[in-house]
């Protein structure tokens, strides 16, 4: 937990510094203490006040303050806390910082730092694969600078990519683990499916669905960060693989099921893939050609269940096996009939209908169905979600709760 922990927050330029304000938010409901610095070009984003109001201390942007400068401020404001977090952390920020540069109070307090330093990048998907921002990211690295995201995503700038900064939460769980050791499934295995299976109907052409893999992705992310050995089994999506996770790449409903049967042992299994139901009975060996108008008959022969085969097996079943149910309507009683009929331990309803914006979203609301009842999840992104299931998932092996429901 955070309570008494003493937080120093820099605060850059940048839309993204809007979640600096709930992350602020977040830390002081578990009992932080956080003081902010604020750059000059963070105030055409948030204001002073804003900042103040949250956390409840005076906002520091002046190293030339006769006041603040007095009594060294700079120093001692880096010194008195137990770890220095730049969120956002732009590319001139983090260039600044692989430079040594001390130009502004933000700078000579994160010079000036001897405890722990935490960055939140975000910036367009251009300036992050800049070689310029490796290279300084790669010196950052070197000295001992941790970071938290980016993730992928819509960026403010109207691109889809790399970029967009962490969700609060899942800074809180970054904090958590430098400041208490949280690597909580440190010794477990874990086992997480993603993305949309295809099953061929020729050479060019398949079934499959909308599903882009990002909430399978974060979850494999969320479990390796709290130190579980995990693997990864994902059919096709464009989402990067997350660090520290093994991927392994598949097509098919047939394969996955392989794959996954290969990766076990585990501690925990979650199926958060969306597996095709249906494959086509003999998938044609060249193109299908129109003929005469008439379309070409499909049989379709059911696929393998994956989650209910991982549930059932008797010798190396998994402790805590978790599926997902996308349902359009009747989204809770569904998942508890698919509890019963999976042998699953939870299932992870969400609402996948039109309009939802669930599929190929960054958004998800989740109802937690389990044997005891339904734990229902407020509107949360993907990857506040699977950073709160992690937790969940550590606390049923036996490690207490950071975030109780």
């Amino acid at each position: 937990m955070l309570r008494d922990r003493r937080i120093l927050l820099i605060i850059s330029g940048g839309i993204a510094a809007y979640k600096s304000l709930d992350l602020i938010r977040r830390l002081r409901e578990r009992g932080a203490a956080v003081r902010c610095i604020m750059t000059v070009a963070a105030k055409h984003f948030v204001t002073p006040l804003s900042v103040a109001s949250l956390s409840e201390d005076k906002v520091y942007d002046d190293l030339w303050s006769l006041t603040d400068e007095s009594e060294i401020g700079h120093i001692r404001l880096s010194r008195e806390a137990d770890l220095v977090l730049a969120a956002p952390a732009s590319a001139d920020l983090i260039a600044r910082m692989a430079a040594g540069l001390a130009d502004d109070l933000a700078t000579t307090a994160l010079l000036a730092s001897d405890k722990p330093i935490l960055i939140a990048p975000t910036m367009n998907l251009m300036m992050w694969a800049h070689p310029a921002t490796q290279s300084n990211l790669a010196t950052l690295d070197a000295r001992g600078v941790m970071r938290v995201g980016p993730g992928s995503g819509d960026l403010a700038c109207g691109e889809v990519g790399s970029g967009r900064m962490a969700e609060p939460l899942e800074i809180v769980a970054a904090i958590e683990q430098v400041l208490t050791g949280a690597k909580r499934l440190v010794g477990r295995r874990a086992l997480v499916t993603s993305g949309p299976t295809r099953e061929p109907i020729d050479p060019v052409r398949y079934i499959s669905n909308h599903s882009s893999g990002k909430q399978g992705h974060a979850i494999a992310a969320a479990l390796a960060t709290l130190g579980a050995e995990t693997v990864l089994v994902s059919g096709p999506t464009q989402e990067p693989t997350p660090a520290g996770v093994k991927l392994v790449a598949v097509e098919t409903a047939a394969e996955m099921l392989a794959a996954c049967e290969a990766a076990l042992p585990v501690d925990v299994a979650v199926m958060a893939a969306a597996v095709a139901d249906w494959r086509i009975e003999t998938a044609a060996l060249h193109k299908l050609k129109k003929d005469g108008g008439r379309p070409p008959v499909l049989r379709l022969a059911e696929n393998p269940d994956i989650l209910s085969r991982i549930a059932q097996r008797s010798n190396d079943r998994p402790t805590l096996v978790i599926g997902f149910a996308a349902e359009t309507n009747e989204v809770v009683e569904n998942a508890r009939i698919k509890l019963g009929r999976k042998h699953c331990d939870w299932i992870l309803a969400n609402d996948v209908s039109l309009g939802t914006g669930t599929f190929g979203g960054d958004r998800n609301t989740i109802h937690l169905v389990e044997a005891a009842g339904v734990e229902d999840w407020p509107v949360m992104t993907k990857r506040e979600v699977a950073a709160r299931l992690a937790d969940r998932i550590a606390g049923s092996l036996g490690y207490p709760p950071l975030h109780p429901p």
